[in-house]
């Protein structure tokens, strides 16, 4: 499988372990020196990310990504997560590589739907 088909895998493979609360698989997909970025959050270092951004309980029901590019060491995302609660949102996202693994996520809010 080519750079491009991989790394489209693996961000295919980050948002199912978020809906399926999976930390296990996402520690492995992350560099040691990931850092998470969005207007909350300013380039927060791993052991943050999964302290802040992944929820204590089940929050969503389904993530759907509507866009996903990968030009080199990068990828682009769009995607809509629909709540446990019925209310649902869109964001982009911007992903780094270092090899196979995610280096850097930078979250750019939208808006609900």
């Amino acid at each position: 499988m080519n750079d491009v088909r991989t790394r489209q895998q693996t961000v295919r493979d980050l948002y199912a372990a978020y809906l399926d609360d999976r930390k296990d698989k996402v520690g492995a997909m992350l560099t040691e020196d990931f850092t998470f970025s969005s207007p909350r959050d300013d380039h927060i270092d791993r052991a943050t990310y999964f302290e802040r951004c992944w929820p204590k309980e089940p929050l969503f029901r389904a993530i759907d990504i509507e866009f996903l590019a990968v030009n080199g060491d990068e990828a682009a995302v769009r995607y809509r997560a629909e709540k446990l609660d019925g209310t649902s949102f869109g964001n982009m996202e911007s992903l780094r590589f270092r090899g196979d693994r995610i280096a850097a996520v930078e979250v750019y809010f939208g808006r609900n739907l």
